[in-house]
């Protein structure tokens, strides 16, 4: 840049602080602005693959790898795929020394993330309500506390419901036709050896028709399952769910049929279910060039979660951080990023819902119809995503 721009980040999650990490990394001042009061406030998800030709370049980039490498589980590249009569159809290992997906907690990753940041730069409890153009090239900065800041970049990293986007596109995030409910198991291997079998080091996926059941190791002995089938957003306006044994009681109806060892993981589960429905954006999804404002990740791209959204938004972020460090000006800047940003993100939603239709059809039948991408895919599904502003 012929002179140092004044960047805003929205939003802390992966693909907002890789940004931040590498504008640093080239002596580029940088704020994230976050609407959570501080780092710890929540849970931050399940576990990610991290691919290599994706989420591990930016990560290089960042100059973490190593660090990345030393918290990360080779071994949970491991994968198993079951009919819902528990019968294994496929099991997939990796070759020993094989780093290609390792998987790594999401709060691991942002952790490692914001402790590679310089003090400051992040700051907890600013939401951000909107963002305004102004004639002149630079952007107005809204927080919710009614204070207004104006700079020569915002970057809308802040997911699936930003408050960015709007600035760019009138898309909105809708219901995707299927919904994923999660439930929690600790201490899998003494606990639940049972399970824990059918897991194996790393991840399971119990398939029939329009239902499966998902299962992933994150570190210390956590497990995650997702419950996901095709349905009405609805599914749950007739029950309380804060009322664990009712839900519980719906979805063993949902899958009757299925093998006890299966139905396991519905019964045995400690603590509540969280119901997830599953939102996409429109498919292209482009704007027209604002000065000053561009987006990464969810908020760009918005799209079934099979394995590809966190790996995206943490190249989107580092793409978007390098572009800024080699051109002259912010608007050629976006050029080159959003010139190869917006097609790629378009080829992977294509491929995606593509995906999610093939994995969940709109008939049922009891055959495991999982596609080739999905059994290469590594960990299914990408762990839903925190939107972090």
């Amino acid at each position: 840049m012929s002179t140092t721009p004044r960047i805003a980040i929205i939003g802390a999650g992966p693909g907002g602080l890789v940004c931040a990490r590498v504008l640093q990394r080239h002596g580029v001042p940088v704020t994230v602005f976050e609407r959570e009061a501080d780092p710890n406030s929540r849970s931050q998800g399940g576990t990610l693959d991290i691919h290599e030709d994706t989420g591990q370049v930016a990560l290089r980039a960042a100059g973490l790898f190593d660090q990345f490498l030393a918290l990360s589980r080779p071994e949970s590249q491991e994968w198993r795929l079951y009919d819902r009569h528990a019968a294994l159809i496929r099991h997939d290992q990796a070759d020993e020394g094989d780093l290609s997906r390792p998987e790594i907690d999401r709060g691991q990753l942002r952790t490692l993330l914001l402790d590679s940041l310089a003090p400051g730069t992040v700051r907890w409890g600013h939401a951000v309500q909107a963002v305004t153009p102004l004639p002149h090239g630079t952007v107005q900065l809204h927080q919710h506390d009614r204070t207004i800041e104006e700079f020569d970049l915002v970057i809308g990293a802040d997911g699936a419901w930003s408050r960015v986007r709007p600035a760019l596109s009138d898309a909105q995030p809708t219901y995707a036709g299927v919904t994923m409910v999660e439930a929690h198991f600790d201490d899998i291997d003494h606990r639940h050896p049972d399970i824990a079998r059918l897991i194996g080091a790393g991840s399971m996926s119990a398939k029939a028709g329009r239902r499966s059941l998902m299962l992933q190791r994150n570190s210390n002995g956590h497990v995650r399952a997702y419950i996901t089938f095709r349905g009405p957003q609805d599914w749950h306006a007739d029950l309380d769910l804060a009322d664990t044994e009712a839900v519980r009681a719906r979805l063993l109806a949902q899958y009757q049929g299925w093998d006890e060892s299966l139905l396991d993981i519905l019964r045995d589960n400690e603590g509540g279910f969280l119901n997830r429905p599953m939102f996409v954006l429109p498919v292209p999804h482009t704007w027209q060039r604002v000065p000053g404002i561009t987006l990464l990740g969810d908020a760009a791209h918005l799209m079934p979660p099979v394995g590809v959204g966190a790996n995206l938004a943490l190249l989107d972020g580092a793409e978007l951080a390098r572009a800024v460090i080699d051109h002259p000006t912010v608007d050629e800047a976006l050029d080159a990023y959003e010139s190869v940003m917006l097609p790629r993100a378009i080829d992977n939603a294509k491929t995606a819902q593509h995906m999610l239709a093939t994995l969940m059809p709109d008939e049922d039948s009891d055959e495991a119809l999982f596609p080739e991408a999905a059994w290469t895919a590594g960990t299914l599904p990408d762990s839903p995503p925190v939107h972090t502003n």
